[in-house]
């Protein structure tokens, strides 16, 4: 019988099926980070050990202060760090903390350091897991308790869902993304478009993406509805594998070469779920509501709610009422506030050189926080002079974390403010009480710090051109 990437995958780690038809999958990396001590407490109160500590991999992201790491000066976020370490001394996990020169977020630590293969059932505490998917990798966000009977058991229960394919065709234009690829097919199929499916992205755009494109598109499909996404592994994801810290060498590498090789949608397996998107139809995207959903292409206006049907027209308006914009305006007229280039979404070397490719030689108009995906990013950046474009355009360059993404570090959009952000999520309150959230992809940002509002980033590349 034909199969997909899914199926493949997720044979591969059930051990049983329970009579409702939910698996028991064998889990091969189990990350956590701060907000996982719910789950470490409860294997405390009935005194249980971490059932394979060395497939345990710990970080600290979500809480990481992005300045003043010497002596965290909030309590309540050192009191975050400090057990974390405690809990990861006490089980013999392996802890990349606020002071390794590795640290990172979890999502861009994970892959940069190989501990994210293709062919691997990977779980976090954090929905953007599916960030790891870009490998060909069974990768999913759960919840504290299931954390807990990971830690445990090694194993989760899960039930399998739909196969989704997406397919994009054809060549990306100038300026265009996988951010956009994301942002686009949301607009397009709504932020409930693959709910119960897990989505295999292919076509030629996607094949042309580089891992960092493939991260970012992954990173996102949650927005659109599902439980996670995949890209089968390709001669691009083995390049950028071979010699990490965590992956095989030699001939393990040779055999897990060829046993990856394998790890491909069927020529013909059929999928619950068909979509076709032509890539040039594509063009950067940014959002100007309160979901993934609500975006549309640069050169577009604000949607009239009254042109919209139920549901859609309700939300809108609530968007925008909560956005302050009004119908008709121009998006590139929306004045902006400040900017943030960060996430796990797109804050690898990739993203960095995109944006200041934009900003050299140029200066920002509203201030704004460059926070890179890890400290080896940041490292790398710095060796490349990447940092002095930033902070010589006006931006603050600060430590790895997942900073202004969600605000539980220090690094806030004060109430009323505007911010262009390269995140993932807009909802209300995402960056901060009050706080109004555009998402774009890197080179967007980079464009809006430097006119102070939201810009096609084309025009200034076609400025350098």
């Amino acid at each position: 019988m034909s199969r997909t990437l899914l199926d493949k995958l997720w044979d591969a780690h059930e051990i049983r099926v329970d009579d409702d038809g939910t698996s028991l999958l064998w889990v091969d990396r189990h990350l956590v980070h701060e907000g996982s001590h719910h789950a470490f407490a409860k294997l405390a109160e009935r005194g249980m050990p971490v059932a394979r500590p060395e497939l345990t991999f710990a970080v600290a992201d979500h809480y990481a202060p992005t300045r003043g790491r010497e002596a965290v000066a909030d309590p309540a976020i050192a009191k975050m760090l400090e057990r974390l370490e405690r809990n990861t001394a006490a089980h013999g996990i392996a802890l990349f903390g606020l002071r390794d020169p590795r640290q990172g977020i979890v999502h861009v630590l994970g892959p940069e350091q190989g501990l994210t293969l293709p062919g691997l059932l990977v779980t976090c505490g954090d929905s953007h897991t599916s960030t790891h998917g870009a490998f060909g990798a069974l990768a999913f966000g759960i919840g504290a308790t299931q954390v807990a009977h990971v830690l445990a058991t090694q194993t989760i229960w899960q039930r399998r869902p739909k196969a989704m394919r997406i397919r994009v065709e054809g060549a990306l234009g100038p300026g265009v993304t996988a951010k956009d690829i994301a942002l686009h097919w949301i607009a397009r199929l709504g932020t409930s478009g693959a709910t119960g499916h897990a989505v295999e992205y292919a076509g030629s755009a996607v094949r042309a993406l580089s891992m960092e494109g493939r991260m970012t598109l992954c990173n996102l499909s949650i927005e659109g509805g599902a439980r996670f996404g995949l890209i089968a592994p390709d001669d691009t994801t083995l390049a950028y594998v071979a010699d990490r810290p965590f992956a095989p060498r030699g001939a393990e590498f040779e055999a897990a070469r060829a046993d990856w090789a394998g790890l491909a949608s069927d020529a013909d397996a059929r999928f619950d779920r068909e979509v076709e998107i032509d890539a040039a139809e594509i063009a950067p995207t940014v959002t100007w509501g309160t979901t993934p959903e609500q975006a549309l292409p640069i050169t577009g206006r604000i949607p009239d709610p009254g042109a919209l049907d139920g549901g859609r027209a309700e939300a809108a308006r609530a968007a925008l009422d909560y956005m302050g914009l009004t119908p008709g305006a121009p998006l590139e007229e929306i004045a902006v506030d400040r900017v943030f280039l960060g996430s796990c979404t797109n804050a690898r070397i990739e993203d960095l050189r995109a944006a200041a490719a934009i900003l050299k030689g140029r200066h920002a108009r509203v201030p704004g926080i460059v926070s890179p995906g890890s400290m080896l990013v940041r490292a790398q950046a710095e060796a490349e002079g990447l940092d002095r474009v930033f902070t010589d355009a006006g931006l603050e360059w600060v430590g790895a974390g997942c900073s202004m993404c969600v605000g539980m570090n220090g690094d806030t959009v004060a109430p009323g403010e505007r911010c262009a952000s390269s995140t993932n999520r807009n909802f209300r309150g995402r960056q901060g009480k009050g706080a109004r959230t555009h998402l774009m992809s890197p080179v967007m940002v980079a464009a809006a710090a430097v006119t102070g509002r939201l810009t096609d980033a084309r025009t200034l590349m076609e400025e350098r051109a």
